[in-house]
């Protein structure tokens, strides 16, 4: 497997990460047993680029992590996003970019994680009240008190990246992104690029969709946040699954699973993009990590360009309250 130098960094990276999310919440039944236990294994499968963040689980996430790599720490790259505050709702608020926060989570991160320094510390939120260069320095000086060796952003937007690498240097914008949400392809990405960032890419199934996970709504349990979702509406959701059957077809032809076309769709974009697949059983992480193997030719990719180009996915990515958080 080929290691790729993170943006400026002196870290290696996999060409595919592990998104943990769903190992603490939003994801049914919490096992830590059979978390840790696929933590190890990616570990095992040289899979170094962990993805997570202060507010996962309350605290859970970072935690679990800290006991999955006990006597791996030197092997591992740790991404940790601050979160935001949450609001009575649990939906979270774009108040967590203020330097109060960032220094307070930045402090809780380190002893949840057992790691010092982090790694890569990311603000989760771009604050429209606080201007990013408030926030921005007080990663810096985090940085220079040896708290966090790299700082990165997420879902910010171009003019964010720009402003916020006059301060200090970012070393990479994580943003939903996949076949079925391709907006980053505006200016997000040429950003990173101009400024030598890495890209991580998360959702990169689509919240399950583009893993085929389920072809009816009825199969997802009440309470699921995706049913509040605009592409999981019914009109939207069917008209979504007619796309979904024409890449089942180039699946078979590539002797592949859905969500293996998909991940291998984004790591074609560019040895810059990292997808970073959420995946809570060893079951699905190996799945997923045989995407790697994956080879598409420029027939294939623009086969999927013509079934799944800009905007062919029915729906929004997200609600427009979800819009309101992102600094897109």
């Amino acid at each position: 497997m080929e290691y790729t130098r993170f943006g400026t960094t002196d870290l290696l990276v996999s060409p595919m990460g592990l998104g943990c999310l769903r190992m603490s919440e939003q994801g049914g039944q919490v096992d830590d047993v059979e978390s840790i236990a696929t933590l190890r294994m990616a570990f095992d499968l040289g899979i170094n680029f962990l993805d997570t963040s202060a507010n996962y689980g309350q605290g859970h996430n970072h935690q679990l992590i800290a006991s999955a790599l006990k006597g791996s720490q030197d092997k591992v790259i740790v991404h940790t996003k601050s979160g935001s505050p949450r609001t009575p709702d649990s939906s979270g608020s774009r108040s967590g970019s203020s330097p109060e926060y960032l220094t307070r989570v930045c402090e809780e991160s380190l002893q949840r994680l057992e790691i010092e320094p982090l790694d890569i510390f990311c603000m989760s939120r771009v604050d429209p009240d606080i201007p990013i260069e408030e926030s921005v320095g007080a990663m810096a000086r985090l940085v220079e008190e040896g708290k966090t060796r790299y700082i990165s952003l997420s879902e910010a937007s171009a003019d964010s990246i720009q402003r916020a690498n006059k301060v200090h240097p970012v070393v990479s914008l994580q943003m939903e992104y996949s076949l079925w949400s391709r907006d980053p392809e505006d200016a997000n990405i040429q950003a990173c690029r101009d400024h030598n960032m890495g890209f991580m890419a998360y959702s990169p199934l689509g919240r399950g969709f583009l893993a085929g996970q389920f072809r009816a709504l009825s199969e997802l349990d009440e309470g699921d946040a995706r049913l509040s979702s605009p592409r999981f509406q019914p009109e939207n959701f069917q008209r979504n699954l007619q796309l979904l059957a024409q890449l089942e077809d180039l699946a078979k032809d590539k002797s592949a699973t859905l969500a293996q076309l998909a991940l291998a769709w984004l790591m074609a974009q560019g040895k810059d993009i990292i997808p970073i697949p959420g995946a809570k059983s060893r079951k699905h992480l190996e799945e997923n990590f045989r995407a790697i193997e994956i080879e598409l030719t420029p027939e294939d990719l623009a086969r999927l360009d013509e079934i799944m180009p800009p905007g062919a996915a029915s729906g929004m990515r997200l609600t427009g309250e979800q819009l309101s958080r992102v600094n897109i």
